[in-house]
Parts: structure tokens; sequence; C-alpha cells
């Protein structure tokens, strides 16, 4: 800088009280406002945060539950919950399944394929003395529990890619329908991710939080998992010697019937009863009653034993079922007549397919 232009500025200070006096405001003010603004963040890092579980106040209520219930650590929840986030498709994918969206025709390509068909063979193949074993314990058919792994996962394949913790707690805390539902399994998820010593944030699962070879929800994996290979660690994650045994136990627990029959096609008149047809999931109505109702069972079928009307929209038109104890076990599993369906005839086409006769 030249000496005139030093001599113009001092002089211009000097006698020009009033710039001197906004500048003096302007130095004394910028400390201040260093401090006072907030940082500039990017939108989509604030809308991620903003996703984080950590910062609800529900969430807040549910880790003091948590702490008091079951003398959880609470950095240790605060840590898992501020890496928790909602996941939107999650809601989206548990807002339209495939059991309430589809047709029976539609469904049963799904799962009634060549591909998974083949596949079950080469399981079953590669399994056999497990599932033998687990046949005589269990009372569960062989080709029930290949099929059950078969549909839930393409026989451990499909295992799912969401993280569970994000599954259970986007629909614990976002999706009202069925929160008080889902909350419990977040609990029971944190409680097995703590009996095995797993971190809750590594483990991955379906949308709804299901996990492992047969996709066990955290409740039922706490109640019918078992160590079937005798490691002392029940792994249906990637043990199918575990994963078998869970399937067959769990079956046997909730009532299956050793060597009975699962689902009847039946035959009905124009005069049929309508009002019959999928009431229930559970059989209520002894097949005598239907017969008087004008559902004609195609295989012999004593008239005290219960059934459940079903009809579904097959390829050629409806079709009509009359579904056993056998079948009702299967919706113990998942609520669904279609599943339960597409479970039976895979395990019949596998059976077929490993012994053709």
């Amino acid at each position: 800088m030249s000496i005139d232009k030093e001599y113009n500025l001092f002089f211009t200070l000097l006698f020009c009280p009033i710039i001197m006096n906004k500048l003096a405001i302007v130095f004394l003010l910028v400390p201040f406002i260093t401090v006072l603004s907030p940082p500039l963040i990017p939108q989509g890092m604030a809308e991620a945060e903003s996703n984080h579980y950590i910062h609800q106040q529900q969430v807040g209520s549910y880790i003091d539950e948590l702490i008091n219930t079951h003398q959880f650590n609470r950095p240790e929840l605060e840590a898992w919950f501020a890496s928790a986030t909602r996941k939107q498709t999650i809601i989206d994918a548990i807002s339209r399944p495939a059991e309430k969206t589809l047709t029976w025709a539609e469904y049963r390509k799904i799962f009634l394929t060549p591909a998974r068909i083949e596949k079950g063979v080469r399981f079953w193949a590669d399994n056999r003395q497990t599932l033998a074993k687990a046949e005589q314990e269990f009372g569960v058919s062989a080709a029930m529990i290949v099929a059950i792994i078969g549909v839930e996962t393409f026989y451990g394949e499909r295992q799912g890619s969401f993280r569970v913790i994000d599954a259970l707690s986007t629909l614990a805390f976002d999706y009202p329908p069925r929160s008080r539902f889902f909350r419990r399994e977040l609990t029971e998820f944190l409680l097995l991710s703590r009996e095995q010593k797993q971190d809750p944030l590594t483990l991955l699962g379906s949308y709804a939080g299901a996990m492992g070879y047969g996709q066990f929800i955290p409740s039922s994996y706490r109640a019918y998992a078992i160590d079937y290979n005798g490691d002392g660690f029940a792994d249906i994650w990637q043990n199918t010697v575990d994963a078998i045994g869970s399937v067959a136990n769990y079956f046997n627990h909730h009532g299956w019937k050793t060597g009975e029959p699962v689902i009847i096609r039946a035959h009905v008149d124009t005069a049929y009863d309508t009002s019959v047809v999928n009431q229930s999931l559970k059989p209520s109505t002894t097949a005598g009653e239907l017969r008087n109702r004008c559902f004609k069972p195609t295989e012999p079928l004593n008239d005290r034993e219960v059934a459940s009307a079903i009809e579904l929209q097959g390829d050629s038109g409806p079709e009509f079922w009359l579904g056993l104890h056998n079948f009702y076990v299967i919706t113990r599993y998942n609520r669904s007549r279609l599943y339960a369906m597409a479970v039976w005839q895979l395990s019949e086409a596998i059976a077929q397919a490993r012994n053709p006769s």
C-alpha cells in the first residue's frame, strides 16, 4: 500500500466519526454473530438425522421402560437408537403384502417354480440325516420342513437385507396399525441379542423383522428356535441343522398331527352356501355339515372331522378346498390361506420330484 493511500485512509477515519462508529459496531458484533448462528447443515444430512429414533420422545420413554423392566444399559440403548433409522420402504412393504394383494393363481406362480422345487430336492439330499431325525423326533414330515424353508428364504439364500433394528423400530414407532405388536417384538429382539451376545445393529432380516432360514420373528426365535446340533447356540441364521430342528419344533408345539392330511379338494353345487367360505382359518364346521351345504370332498373324509371351507381364485377360476387341522397349523406360521396352500403344494411337489413314481 502506498504512503498516499495510507494517509488518505487515516484522514478519512479520523475525520469521519460516522464511519468509525459503524466499523466499531461491526467489529464488536462479529464474535456474537459467530457464536449465535447455527452451523449450516446440508438438507440431506438434516433429514437423515431426523430419521434416527433417538430423537423421538416416545423412544425416550421406551428406553426408560427397557431399563426399568429388563435392566438394559442406558448408554448402550441410546447408541442403538441413535443408529436405528426410519425406513419408508418398510412401511410401504407391510402396507401391501402379497398375501393380501394377489390372487391364488398369481401367488402360486411365485413359489411353485421348477427352480424352487429342484433346489428343495437338493436341500433335502444335503440335509437328509437331520431331516430324518427331525421327522422322527417331532413328527413333522421332512417335506413340510423343506417347503417352509423353501418358501421363506429359498433355502437360506434370501434371508432379508433390512437391519432388524430398523425394521422393528420403524414398525413399532411409525406404523400405528400394529405398533403395539412390533414394540413387543422389538423388546424381544433386544432381549434375544443380549442372550445370544449379538450386536443388534448388525443382524439382518425381512421388512417385518423376521430372521434366519425359517424367518422367525424375535418372539418365535426365543420360544421355538433350538440348538439342534448341540454346540450350545441356537443359530438359525447360518446353521441348517438348528434351522431344520427349529422349524420342526415350531410345528410340533403348534399341534402338527403326524401323518394326517392337510387339505382336500372339494366340488360344490351351484347352491353351495357362500356364508361359510373363507370365514375362519381354524376349522370349525364338521365335514358332514359342509356336505349338507354342498361341499363334497374328493377324497374320503369322516363326517365328524372339522374343516374350513376355502375358495381360491386359480388359473381356471374358483377352486374349492376343505382345510383341515394341519392346514390350520401352517397358518400359525403365517396367517394366510395363500401362504399355507403354497407351502403344502411345494411340499408335495418336492416329495414327488424326489421320488417320482
